[in-house]
């Protein structure tokens, strides 16, 4: 899965592509059918890239990278955005185990299953991630 370049940006709803950098900011495309371009300045908005983004666990952080693969590779069905707590939990339960429940709440949740929905059609998903750069090749 190569989610690299994609990111999230703290009060605008969906995900964006990374697609630049001017001296005013990131220029960013959104990834729904509209491909609006907008950029956004970091000393007033907070972006996160997918790659770094983690659940708290109770032992460790869960890396969201490590939940879409188990979607992806699981027979596991998405519940709705819309479906009740108890639902979104028990779904939570299955493709994030050792998640901690008292620091990760629904509208986390919420916002995992939207995430996957719109990265899942997305041909990044099936691709493999690039190797990161080692020192030698730096």
């Amino acid at each position: 899965m190569n989610l690299r370049g994609l990111v999230s940006v703290t009060g605008k709803p969906g995900l964006f592509k990374l697609i630049g950098q001017n001296k005013g900011g990131f220029i960013l495309e959104s990834l729904d059918a509209a491909k609006v371009k907008s950029v956004i300045n970091l000393s007033n908005t907070k972006m996160a890239t997918l790659e770094d983004i983690t659940i708290y666990g109770d032992e460790e952080e869960i890396r969201l990278l490590d939940i879409f693969e188990t979607l992806k590779s699981g027979d596991i069905e998405v519940p709705a955005v819309k479906a009740d707590g108890t639902t979104l939990r028990n779904f939570f339960r299955e493709v994030a185990p050792g998640h901690d429940e008292s620091r990760v709440y629904s509208s986390d949740i919420k916002k995992v299953i939207t995430w996957y929905a719109i990265i899942k059609e997305l041909p990044l998903f099936d691709e493999e991630a690039p190797e990161p750069l080692g020192e030698e090749q730096a």
